[in-house]
């Protein structure tokens, strides 16, 4: 004689079931808002890179500018030390721009010690509802730094004298060598110890590019 399984055991099985199926389906909700938020994140890293980028290249693009506006090897010395490329916050007016364009915003942008800027975002959405109520108002934050590095030095030589030698001085046109010739300088940028570029006080329109001049790299995390 054949047994018969109890019909109260399928009543039973059945409800068990549907609590598994909604438990994965939990589960599967959840992974899917932990990576939202992970997306979110990696998305403010990004902003937050972009952004201090922005601010370093546009103040490394103002030391460029002041080279251009005239020769002073003083001056010159000081502008390719990272100084006296005007007022370094201005240059988180890019930062802002940048970020934006990623979708987040500046909250703190900081000139550093020199060379480097400093740059927090937040993103300007969140990951969205999900079964994990921290997602819906979250939003991704990073911060993240820029360093500037002068690949240039100004080297200065006197120029050969050509001044005639002491009881041969004779009558010369104008434009000829004139008493203190000699202690006049040619003046080079040598850069990255391998490059050299004459500089020409009057053609500064001739001189590299910034990105020739000065390198900018986000700092190690």
């Amino acid at each position: 004689m054949t047994s018969r399984r109890p019909q109260g055991d399928r009543g039973q099985a059945f409800p068990v079931y549907i609590t598994a199926v909604a438990g994965l389906l939990f589960l599967a909700f959840a992974y899917f808002a932990v990576g939202q938020a992970a997306a979110k994140r990696n998305e403010a890293e990004t902003a937050a890179d972009a952004a201090a980028l922005a601010a370093a290249q546009d103040y490394r693009d103002r030391l460029h500018d002041k080279l251009r506006s005239g020769f002073d090897p003083e001056v010159w010395k000081d502008v390719l030390n990272g100084l006296r490329g005007g007022n370094a916050y201005e240059s988180c007016r890019a930062a802002d721009a940048l970020a934006a364009s990623n979708g987040a915003s500046v909250q703190t942008c900081v000139p550093g010690d020199w060379p480097g800027y400093t740059v927090s975002v937040r993103t300007d959405t969140t990951a969205g509802k999900s079964v994990v109520a921290a997602t819906e108002t979250s939003r991704g934050t990073a911060q993240a730094t820029a360093v500037i590095e002068p690949r240039c030095g100004i080297e200065g030589s006197p120029l050969p004298s050509t001044l005639p030698a002491p009881g041969t001085e004779s009558p010369s046109p104008e434009g000829s060598p004139k008493p203190g010739d000699e202690e006049k300088k040619a003046f080079r940028l040598v850069c990255d110890k391998q490059r050299e570029f004459d500089v020409d006080p009057d053609r500064l329109d001739l001189l590299p590019d910034a990105s020739d001049l000065f390198a900018v790299h986000l700092a190690k995390k």
